[in-house]
């Protein structure tokens, strides 16, 4: 405890001596290292598990597929954290880092800092087809998001040091600091100043440099080039982007709809058994879909396509190539399923290892179908290798982290342009179909927008919620004009919502449709409220988004408009309070 209190009072010491800029660059590399520890911390863990319990215990058994239960062990163990240290919930993907910055002002919850740490590893080093790099995301985004809430940074550093969490575990997942960097800028942060990179840098470099000390190469995925590019093979190159934009299609079409089902199921047992069973039914024909599934990645690009089927129940059957070709098809097919059932019956994890699993197995069948046919001289290590781009920019929209990580992780850029080739045509084919990631689709499912334009991004991320007025005083729809005018004597509105006993919205009393009976005291006691009111001419549902509202205000023409919740009257929300917060929030941006 006393070290952790000199550390935060050499931080105090350090916020007090400098100024934002310099404190912002000094807090990147702390949370640059800070979530570079997490990914070396979540990898070795998995690989105690992996080593320790899965390999060195339960394969001594003499049944040979005693394996097939572990991901029931895993996941169920992942359900019950959850549920009971967790409170049932915890954040899971991409879509949540970004509802924060579109709707939290970036704060991601403290438990975050350690809670996908422990959970995704029970869920993978049990053998959960999942990946640890969206947990390690999460985790990173949280380490940097409480940082700036404790040092109370403002709006704009906050999720400036979010990103740089991102950033810094991703470098540290692979020891790639420049995809760390990419996939901050094309999945986490919508709009960008240049500014911005520099921290992004430094947390990315951090993280990448702690897990190059700590972790060793059998670690991290890294391959070995073992054939030059070949121009003459360019053509080949561009039918695999074009095939990779229609497996990504598949991929993200399949999982989510897969996962979809799941989340219908409202029992958290039922989805654990269910997904259990399904994964050990998939396991005993197809062990390679067994964990992360970088180890048959490594085998692949190796060559080494027997290690695929070791130990399973069609083992026997694969007798020829073309028997082998329909096998590893299949394989690559059934990723997506295996994944979304992972994760929908309750594990923790991600897509990214997958979309690498199923890029390498397509780049595989392709050049491995091309031999078949007679093609000689096809690189199929080469083409192994670059076809994973190509499934990770479909994918997550992210085509530059797709080119630099598989630049970075095969240790030099000696296949940079068949990387440009299959990242563009793979992500131009999936943009066209579906112009959102998964991710920020999930993120409106949730009632939230991000956009790559600037404005739209800014009024994404105002909370209407927060500006609602309820300052205006309601009438009773049989309160007499008598009543009317003296509830106006004491108030400053002149637009006077009109309800029944259970505060439901009847209509509107606008003081300028009323200034005559006003100044008839004949007509006190005879009309009602629910004579002179006037029916909105729209309202604002509670959960509707910016844009839904700032449209009805312009079809409208009016300037405030009642809020309301399944008919309930809220308050009002007014168009220039809106825009004087659009005008703060731009100002903060610049």
């Amino acid at each position: 405890m006393k070290g952790i209190n000199y550390i935060e009072r050499f931080i105090n010491w350090i916020h007090e001596k400098t100024n934002e800029k310099q404190f912002l660059i000094f807090s990147s590399i702390l949370v640059g290292i800070s979530a570079g520890i997490a990914a070396v911390i979540l990898k070795l863990f998995v690989s105690f598990i992996r080593e320790y319990l899965v390999e060195g215990y339960f394969f001594k058994f003499d049944f040979k597929y005693v394996y097939l239960a572990l991901p029931v062990v895993g996941i169920g163990i992942t359900v019950i954290i959850i549920k009971y240290f967790f409170k049932g919930h915890i954040n899971r993907g991409n879509s949540s880092i970004l509802f924060s910055i579109a709707k939290k002002s970036s704060y991601l919850p403290f438990h975050q800092m350690y809670s996908h740490v422990i959970t995704s590893a029970f869920t993978v080093g049990f053998g959960g087809s999942a990946g640890l790099e969206s947990p390690i995301v999460s985790t990173g985004s949280a380490i940097g998001s409480n940082f700036a809430k404790t040092y109370k940074l403002g709006y704009k550093e906050r999720t400036l040091l979010l990103a740089a969490g991102a950033a810094g575990g991703i470098a540290g997942a692979f020891n790639a600091p420049i995809a760390g960097v990419l996939f901050a800028l094309e999945v986490i942060l919508v709009d960008i100043s240049i500014s911005a990179f520099i921290p992004l840098l430094i947390a990315a470099a951090s993280g990448a440099l702690l897990s190059k000390i700590i972790l060793n190469e059998s670690s991290l995925l890294f391959f070995k080039l073992q054939e030059p590019f070949d121009y003459h093979n360019t053509p080949f190159y561009v039918l695999l982007g074009l095939l990779a934009g229609l497996v990504s299609l598949y991929y993200v079409n399949f999982f989510d709809k897969v996962e979809s089902r799941f989340s219908r199921i409202n029992s958290s047992f039922k989805k654990w058994i269910i997904g259990g069973i399904c994964l050990a039914t998939l396991y005993a024909f197809f062990p390679s879909l067994f964990g992360e599934g970088y180890d048959s990645i490594k085998a692949l690009a190796e060559l080494n396509a027997s290690q695929l089927f070791k130990d399973g129940l069609l083992q026997s059957f694969i007798s020829d190539k073309w028997v082998l070709l329909l096998f590893i098809t299949a394989t690559m097919l059934l990723k997506a399923f295996a994944t979304a059932v992972t994760l929908g019956s309750g594990g923790n994890g991600g897509n990214f290892a997958p979309s690498l699993f199923v890029g390498a197995y397509l780049g595989f069948i392709f050049s491995f179908f091309l031999s078949l046919i007679g093609f000689t001289d096809i690189p199929v290590s080469n083409f192994t290798i670059v076809a994973m781009a190509g499934i990770l920019s479909g994918v997550f929209h992210a085509p530059l982290t797709g080119i630099f990580l598989i630049a970075e992780i095969t240790g030099g850029y000696d296949l940079i342009i068949p990387l440009m080739i299959v990242s563009a045509i793979s992500y131009i084919i999936v943009k066209y179909f579906h112009p959102e990631s998964l991710d920020v689709r999930k993120l409106k499912e949730k009632g939230a927008i991000v956009s790559e334009n600037k404005d739209t991004s800014i009024l994404s991320k105002i909370d209407t919620l927060s500006l609602i007025e309820t300052d205006f005083t309601p009438i009773h729809f049989k309160a007499t004009l008598r009543d009317i005018v003296e509830t106006i004597k004491h108030c400053k509105r002149n637009t006077f919502p009109v309800v029944k006993k259970n505060n439901k919205l009847l209509g509107m009393i606008y003081l300028d449709n009323i200034r005559e009976e006003m100044f008839n005291a004949e007509l006190y006691d005879k009309v009602t409220a629910k004579e002179v009111m006037r029916k909105p001419s729209t309202v604002i549902d509670v959960n509707e988004d910016i844009f839904a509202i700032m449209k009805k205000f312009e079809e409208s023409g009016q300037w405030n408009l009642p809020v309301v919740e399944e008919g309930i009257y809220i308050g009002f929300l007014s168009k220039s309070t809106i825009l004087d917060k659009y005008r703060s929030q731009l100002l903060t941006t610049v």
